[in-house]
C-alpha cells in the first residue's frame, strides 16, 4: 500500500500546474517590459529609415516668367515656389535658379546651390562663372567645376517651354559634398 500511495504521490506532482516562482515571474514580465519598450522605440527608427524608400520625390511644372521676359545669351535669377510647400514654411518655400537662354526656345537652368554646402552661388557676366562665396567655389557657364572644394557640377533643372511660358520642373536639391 505504501507503494501505491508513493505512485499516487508522484502522478499528482506531474498533472498538477507548475508553479512559477517569484523570481521567475519578475524575470519574465521584465523580459515582457524590455521587448514592448524596444518595439515602441523600432517603430520610429525603422520607419525613419524606410520613409525615403517609400517616398516619391514631388516634382511639379513651375512658371518662372515667359519667353520675351529673357534676353538671348543671358543669365537671369529666377524664383518659384518649391514642388511640395509646408504651410509652415513662410518664405522658406521659394526656391531660386539661374535661367539662362541659348537660343529662341532653348533654356538652360541651374540651382542657385553649390554642391559642396549649399551656399548660393551668384553669376559673374563679365567673367562668366558661378561663384560660391563661402568657400571660393568656382564654376564655369555650363555648370562644370572650375575651381575649389564642390565635389561636382551645379544641379541642373529640367526647363520647358509650354505655351510661351518658360516653366521649371522643381525638385528637392540634392548636396551631396558635405563631407566630415
Amino acid at each position: 500500500m505504501i507503494y501505491a500511495m508513493n505512485e499516487e504521490t508522484d502522478n499528482k506532482e506531474k498533472n498538477s500546474p507548475k508553479e512559477i516562482s517569484r523570481r521567475n515571474f519578475m524575470m519574465k514580465l521584465s523580459l515582457g517590459f524590455a521587448a514592448a519598450s524596444a518595439a515602441v522605440v523600432a517603430i520610429p527608427v525603422i520607419s525613419a529609415l524606410l520613409a525615403p524608400l517609400l517616398e516619391s520625390s514631388p516634382e511639379k511644372w513651375r512658371k518662372v516668367g515667359t519667353v520675351n521676359d529673357f534676353a538671348l545669351g543671358t543669365t537671369s535669377l529666377v524664383t518659384f515656389i518649391n514642388a511640395d510647400p509646408k504651410p509652415y514654411a513662410g518664405v522658406t518655400a521659394k526656391s531660386a535658379a539661374w535661367l539662362r537662354r541659348d537660343d529662341k526656345n532653348n533654356f538652360i537652368a541651374f540651382a542657385a546651390n553649390c554642391t559642396h554646402l549649399g551656399c548660393p552661388v551668384r553669376w559673374e557676366a563679365k567673367a562668366e562663372l558661378f561663384m560660391c562665396p563661402c568657400h571660393g567655389g568656382v564654376y564655369y557657364k555650363d555648370g562644370t567645376v572650375a575651381a575649389g572644394p564642390p565635389p561636382k557640377p551645379l544641379t541642373k533643372y529640367e526647363v520647358r517651354v509650354y505655351k510661351d511660358e518658360v516653366q521649371i520642373k522643381t525638385k528637392p536639391i540634392p548636396i551631396t559634398g558635405i563631407t566630415a
